[in-house]
């Protein structure tokens, strides 16, 4: 069995080991040589590169369902700093950095957050949901994910779940974040809003793209190991031509997943 570090065994050191991470972040964000995007603009720029939206009540396991009702409160507080947010060439799109820190004065309320393989409240918690829509639209751009993190395990079964497992992206406020970067000629805009049962984004371009993208899924399995459970797939991506009857121009893989599994996978709960 590992043996737990210091920040996990107390509170007092595990608040220093999260201050010590943020102030190296901010350092970054201040003394770096990015230029990080900041302009909103109500006006929508001309061309939708992608589209997408995700449910936002689930039901996760025996998890309270206040957690999930609260996340809708933390999601429009959140969106209200990204909503038309442009990416300039050039500039960097951090969503820690955009958000801010979440706390009860800002309004935020206990969420649903994952940490060290389990889920737990947190202020602001369920704020991943934009990440992983900020990310699902980005895989379908040119632009650069520099900086992305994901879950360490898998912890309900799916509810659902249309994108591919490992599609997605976790933040941390500050230091666990989601950063892209616009190395591109063109300019960008996300636009985000919720409906009455999802939350919903775009990804918008000032130029229309002579290519489009789908991003799949391979080798996707639940393996047994020992005593525990584990979850692996790949992500790959096509870059298909638009006017030149679907050619695929180019197929890269982007992610190679292998998560361990919290929940009993339904291909192992008859056999023996």
């Amino acid at each position: 069995m590992s043996k737990k570090l210091l920040s996990q065994r107390n509170k007092f050191f595990y608040f220093l080991a999260i201050w010590y991470r943020r102030l190296k972040r901010y350092f970054c964000w201040y003394f770096d040589s990015n230029t990080y995007a900041k302009k909103r603009q109500i006006e929508k720029l001309p061309f939708r590169v992608k589209k997408h939206q995700s449910v936002l009540i689930r039901k996760l396991g025996d998890s309270d369902m206040i957690l999930q009702y609260n996340k809708v409160t933390n999601l429009k507080i959140a969106i209200e700093r990204l909503n038309g947010i442009i990416i300039k060439p050039n500039e960097v799109f951090s969503l820690c950095r955009l958000i801010g820190l979440p706390t009860k004065r800002k309004g935020y309320l206990p969420g649903m957050e994952l940490f060290n393989e389990e889920a737990r409240p947190g202020i602001g918690g369920g704020l991943c949901q934009i990440a992983n829509l900020v990310h699902w639209l980005v895989l379908h751009s040119p632009l650069d994910i520099i900086e992305r993190h994901h879950h360490s395990f898998d912890p309900f079964p799916d509810d659902g779940r249309i994108l591919p497992f490992g599609s997605g992206a976790t933040i941390f406020y500050n230091y666990i974040d989601l950063q892209i970067k616009n190395n591109t000629p063109y300019t960008f805009q996300f636009n985000f809003w919720l409906s009455q049962k999802c939350l919903e984004g775009e990804l918008r371009i000032d130029e229309e793209l002579p290519y489009s993208y789908h991003v799949f899924e391979r080798e996707h399995e639940f393996l047994k190991i020992e005593d525990e459970f584990f979850r692996k797939n790949e992500i790959w991506r096509n870059k298909i031509a638009k006017f030149a009857s679907g050619k695929i121009l180019e197929t890269e893989l982007l992610i190679k997943n292998f998560s361990k599994v919290k929940y009993t996978p339904e291909c192992f709960k008859n056999s023996n």
